[in-house]
């Protein structure tokens, strides 16, 4: 799971976003702090607040300081932070309100950057010392989270790292990450994992050696447990498979970090704990719960010790038995999983029940506290918001789609997310009904007529989940929701929802879509303004010279990082130059040239075989054969490259935006330009290598291995991705052997349930593939109909969820954009992706 969308929730209830100045007003740290000197610059990006001195020219990397705090002492830790840094004149950064020091530091925030309130850049190892010295005299006795990526300076809240102070970027795994540079000035990525390291080639300065050695001394003191490996982590501290050295009993065991894993209460995860621990005492005996042993300290960290329970998370049975994910399924299938899931569901309810009678309402019922052993027995997990009846508690944390609103009390708590947990497992899309409550119903209809559920079954659900407060307001069916939908006025909805979250008045984004677009850049094709204009146009939506404008306005504000295509520079030149924007779409591709050659990626999204295509796509409206021959250039790189590359590994990258799908698409284009056969002998090499990492999934149909056990059908990353480009070689060149793996692969595409509406992760690229590849009919038409599901109504329109289902997202690659292509693709047959060719529509 991605950690970085809890993080964006905060600021906005319908779409993923930083908090802005305007919405965290009240906690801003600016109002505890003294107006800065003359002499300082001060600026503000997403979260931080930066401020420098001027004539002060800091170096690209060294050793930085971090300053932890809780959220109750971070004003006065600032304060006194800020007036020492100011008065020395040393850079430094903060974050800039209360609200964000408590989103940083929540349960599911990520851990690399919990408990960071300032970065201090200092210009050498003197300033270093010196600034840790003095300042530490200065914050003595301050709590504050452990930074886990940094070293501690004694035991305050000072923590150092070596990195970056300026950002600077490089591709790794299909995904831009910072970076600093080596020993001979080359690009190495800047590890910011959740553990100390230092570069190879840096020397750890002096007054930082005695740390250091403390540290390792703490981490070598004698621990009752040996740790066989870690189950799980989060920003509150691990879960771990262990065996007592006393007995060699093998246990579960639960780590929680003093003031890191907040709730929004405040609560960290050292108070949990010692809450779980006295809960399992209380239920004790209760079949389904495990035993607790003990709760002990160890590296100033908090530790239980329970025995271990048998089996998997709800999720992963429900990922390996759900029959409508397969490619076929058969009405026994379906009547055979309905009765394994209605005994699972009663089994659970049986011990809420039984945790009820001895009077704890357990107040985190959801699929990962769920474990099913193989004979489908349950146990439940991870009691450390349960609670005394007689404490009136309320959550203070919870899983999307089945935490209760903040009106239920007591055992209702747990009513209601047993009736969620009784959705979940017929249709497991809950947290597009908490997004969008007036879908419940929709939802429940279906499961009621696909599983032939009793009524009793159902209506218990509506009851229990239907708000009590605030009851939704507006239709509760939209224009996919009917047997024959309207297409053009289903297309024309969708556009109305992307063209009323239009925020053209920001400078960061013109349209929300997926977290992703606060590191690329809110103008990029794949997350961005580009993108979305560009589905809307060819979708016949429209033009729209205002927001054209604000693309205009902002890639001069702030140009791109990179090059790439779906993340920078050569999509939203693809986009200017067929919009019209020539000079500026020319400027964009000419002023990137140089990063090219330093461009290693090979995909489509970041790397060479996106800005190969563009270059020839530029050939082809200009008339200009340089754009070709650099084309051919970059063509020659992947080719060695791929002549080179490694052997299929454990996690998955094949498919359209960061596999050799890609490269193999320009192969194809490079032979249709040239005539020269060898690049279509290329392109089959490049489709091999992403087929090599194919396996059967569980269905029998040929989708992208991702790990041991899971399969992926998707576009961006998956089977989808590698079949649109097979399909673009059995258009140009029919008889190639390799053309005939399309249909095994097009078979995944089928499943009539798809978690994620999105075009590159999602139902709507699964639907375009399909279209395409001129796949069975029924296949589409299915498609079509569940795109119900996630339909959301906004603001007289449709809108549609990005990723993880939190918020809605209007992008290309995760939201309405997407959705747009790809019923462009599958209805009027115009190609979803540029790029690629009109689809071969089946008849009905």
């Amino acid at each position: 799971m991605d950690l970085r969308y809890e993080a964006y929730c905060f600021a906005d209830r319908l779409f993923y976003d930083v908090q802005s100045q305007d919405e965290t007003a009240l906690d801003d740290f600016s109002q505890v702090l003294p107006a800065l000197p003359a002499g300082w610059s001060q600026g503000d990006r997403n979260i931080w607040r930066h401020l420098h001195p001027e004539g002060v020219v800091l170096p690209k990397q060294g050793w930085k300081i971090h300053v932890s705090a809780t959220v109750l002492n971070a004003g006065e830790v600032l304060l006194k932070s800020y007036e020492y840094l100011v008065g020395r004149r040393i850079p430094f950064k903060y974050l800039r309100t209360q609200g964000i020091v408590l989103a940083r530091n929540s349960k599911y925030a990520p851990r690399e950057g919990s408990g960071k309130l300032i970065t201090i850049y200092p210009a050498d190892e003197a300033e270093l010392e010196r600034t840790l010295v003095e300042l530490s005299e200065i914050l003595k006795g301050q709590p504050g989270a452990y930074i886990l990526s940094d070293l501690r300076y004694g035991a305050g809240p000072l923590f150092v790292r070596y990195g970056g102070f300026v950002e600077q970027w490089l591709e790794q795994d299909g995904k831009r990450v910072l970076a600093i540079e080596g020993p001979d000035g080359s690009l190495v990525p800047d590890r910011r994992k959740p553990v100390f390291w230092v570069p190879d080639w840096v020397e750890l300065p002096a007054c930082l050696r005695e740390h250091l050695a403390a540290r390792r001394a703490g981490s070598a003191e004698e621990f009752p447990y040996r740790v066989v490996r870690s189950l799980h982590f989060s920003n509150g501290g691990g879960v771990y498979e262990a065996i007592r050295k006393s007995d060699e009993r093998r246990v579960v065991l639960k780590e929680a970090r003093p003031h890191a894993g907040l709730d929004r209460q405040n609560v960290d995860a050292v108070t949990r704990l010692r809450r779980e621990h006295a809960t399992l005492t209380r239920v004790a005996g209760v079949p389904g719960v495990p035993e607790v042993f003990e709760l002990f300290t160890a590296w100033e960290h908090e530790f239980l010790a329970m025995a271990e329970v048998p089996g998997r998370p709800l999720g992963q049975w429900l990922g390996h038995n759900y029959p409508l994910t397969h490619h076929e399924v058969t009405d026994e299938a379906v009547a055979a999983y309905t009765e394994r899931a209605l005994k699972l569901v009663a089994d659970v309810e049986r011990i809420i029940a039984q945790v009820h009678e001895r009077g704890v309402v357990f107040c985190d019922l959801h699929p990962l506290n769920v474990l099913v052993d193989e004979d489908d027995s349950v146990s439940l997990i991870d009691f450390e918001l349960a609670f005394g009846i007689e404490e009136d508690g309320k959550p203070t944390l919870g899983a999307p789609g089945f935490q209760a609103p903040p009106d239920r009390t007591g055992f209702e708590i747990d009513d209601h997310a047993l009736a969620a947990l009784r959705l979940y497992v017929f249709l497991p899309l809950n947290a597009v009904v908490e997004l969008s409550p007036v879908k419940l119903r929709s939802h429940v209809d279906f499961i009621r007529r696909r599983f032939g559920l009793p009524d009793e079954y159902c209506d218990r659900i509506v009851e229990v989940l239907s708000p009590r407060v605030d009851p939704p307001t507006g239709p509760a069916t939209t224009a996919l929701d009917v047997p024959e939908p309207d297409w053009p006025v289903v297309r024309k909805m969708i556009a109305a929802a992307i063209l009323a979250s239009a925020t053209p008045h920001r400078a960061d984004r013109l349209f929300p879509g997926d977290v992703e677009q606060f590191e690329v850049g809110g103008a990029g094709f794949g997350h961005g303004a580009a993108g979305v204009l560009h589905a809307l146009d060819v979708s016949g939506q429209g033009r729209f010279p205002d927001h054209e404008r604000w693309l205009l306005e902002a890639v001069r504000r702030d140009p791109p990082k990179e090059p790439g295509f779906f993340t920078g520079a050569h999509g939203i030149a693809h986009v200017l130059e067929n919009f019209g924007h020539r000079d500026l779409a020319g400027e964009l591709v000419g002023s990137y040239a140089q990063m090219v050659p330093g461009t290693k990626d090979h995909g489509l999204s970041a790397g060479l075989a996106g800005i190969g295509l563009n270059l020839l796509h530029f050939a082809g409206t200009r008339g200009e054969e340089g754009y070709a021959a650099r084309a051919l250039e970059l063509g020659e790189r992947l080719d060695a490259a791929l002549a080179g590359a490694e052997p299929p590994g454990d996690k998955a990258r094949a498919g359209l935006e960061h596999g050799w799908s890609g490269p193999a698409l320009l192969f194809l284009r490079l032979f249709e330009h040239s005539g020269d056969r060898r690049w279509l002998d290329a392109g089959v090499r490049a489709l091999e290598r992403d087929l090599a990492e194919t396996m059967t999934a569980l269905d029998g149909s040929t989708q992208v291995r991702d790990g041991n056990f899971r399969t992926l059908p998707y576009v961006g990353v998956g089977s989808a991705g590698i079949a649109l480009v097979l399909n673009e070689f059995r258009l140009v060149a029919p008889d190639l052997p390799v053309v005939a793996r399309l249909p095994e692969l097009v078979a995944g595409t089928t499943g009539e349930f798809v978690i994620h509406p999105a075009l590159m992760l999602g139902r709507a690229g699964l639907l375009a593939t399909l279209a395409h590849a001129g796949g069975p009919r029924h296949a589409i038409d299915r498609h079509l109909a569940a795109l119900a599901w996630h339909a959301v109504p906004h603001q007289g329109g449709l809108a549609f969820p990005g990723i993880q289902l939190r918020r809605l997202s209007m992008d290309l690659n995760t939201g309405g954009a997407g959705v747009l292509l790809a019923l462009g693709a599958a209805v009027d047959g115009t190609p979803v992706l540029p790029f690629l060719k009109a689809p071969t529509l089946p008849g009905r």
